[in-house]
């Protein structure tokens, strides 16, 4: 729509259902570049694709002309489509039900992406369920564990 401007920027997170460590450190990186190719197709911004075996964070300037739930549905189901047509895991590659999505201003790009670019740094000294957690806790996100993804503990 003429006339309309925004500048939204978001973290989206979700998990392998399970929580299993199936994105190898070899197809990572195929995988990031593949899920900000679909974030791109829906006329999106992909800032920085990055995360680990059982979890992705895409961090994403986001336009309103749609949806985040309907984007997140989009790249979930696509790249569980691509995971599976290469045939990158022995079974049905799938993700958990859920995401977090969470806001940050322009004056925090740089340090989003820079701790999503370090994924592999900051979980040397943090779980990924307590990541999760203090992203919940930092974004005063009301919310009961039990409704949580499934935790390999």
């Amino acid at each position: 729509m003429a006339g309309t401007y925004s500048q939204i920027y978001i973290q989206v997170v979700f998990a392998v259902k399970g929580r299993q460590n199936l994105i190898s450190q070899e197809l990572k990186a195929i995988l990031n570049k593949y899920i900000a190719g679909i974030i791109k197709g829906k006329d999106q911004k992909p800032i920085i694709v990055n995360g680990m075996p059982d979890h992705i964070h895409a961090f994403i300037g986001f336009k309103p002309s749609m949806a985040i739930s309907d984007l997140v549905r989009d790249v979930k189901n696509n790249a569980t489509n691509f995971i599976n047509d290469n045939k990158w895991v022995r079974g049905k590659f799938m993700w958990q039900e859920g995401y977090g999505a969470f806001s940050y201003s322009h004056s925090h790009i740089e340090k989003v992406y820079n701790y999503i670019l370090n994924q592999e740094k900051h979980h040397k000294k943090k779980s990924f369920k307590e990541e999760y957690i203090d992203f919940l806790n930092k974004f005063q996100v009301l919310f009961e564990e039990r409704y949580l993804f499934d935790w390999i503990e």
